[in-house]
């Protein structure tokens, strides 16, 4: 078994065996084990806009999200997994924790974190996606694909607008609608899949 922490609601962790999913509405600030975990804290006050919309500026405070990344960090400690956030988490920095490289590879620290940057274009996302991985007490750490995954660009928006501001707004800028949001962070099933995976090779309980 391994927990699935902060994931969507009857998103693509819902439902697989061996995994016991945490939508938000459990808090997954409270898991208490006793299983490894791949998890998915909110990003939304660690990204490159944590402060709030470009046109309101400083609506928010930079890692105001009541507690989830560190409760996420504390369950990695505890029972070891992966978590996955935002390549550029400015949590990285607030919580000292290794720097990945965006060219590929496993960046590690004698505290034993083991982080990564992955793009999850390479395993389905219909955008880049630039991710970064933290990884606890997993003994073969993986080798992912590396390096920058295929840039893919709609075709209307190529032929109306022209590849410069085609490549500036983003695949992302033409699908959705109002699932655009829900969209963009969805977890593809093969990425999920490999975190997981990574998720079941972890060690027990570690005390805290």
């Amino acid at each position: 078994m391994i927990a699935a922490l902060y994931v969507q609601e009857n998103g693509c962790y819902t439902g697989i065996k061996g995994v016991d999913a945490w939508p938000r509405r459990r808090d997954a600030r409270l898991y208490s084990g006793p299983w490894p975990v791949v998890a998915h804290p909110p990003c939304e006050r660690w990204g490159r806009y944590w402060h709030g919309s470009p046109r309101k500026p400083h609506q928010y405070k930079l890692g105001d999200d009541d507690g989830c990344f560190a409760a996420a960090l504390r369950a990695l400690t505890l029972w070891g997994g992966v978590l996955e956030h935002p390549a550029y988490s400015k949590a990285w920095d607030v919580f000292g924790l290794p720097r990945p490289d965006s060219k590929g590879g496993w960046t590690q620290d004698p505290r034993g974190w083991a982080a990564c940057h992955v793009e999850q274009g390479h395993y389905g996302h219909m955008a880049r996606k630039a991710t970064w991985l933290l990884a606890a007490r997993i003994p073969e750490l993986p080798d992912l694909i590396w390096g920058a995954a295929p840039q893919r660009l709609p075709q209307v928006a190529l032929q109306r607008y022209g590849y410069e501001k085609a490549r500036r707004t983003g695949v992302m800028a033409y699908v959705g609608g109002k699932d655009k949001a829900r969209i963009r962070a969805a977890t593809p099933p093969a990425f999920r899949d490999l975190l997981i995976g990574m998720a079941q090779t972890a060690g027990g309980r570690q005390a805290a």
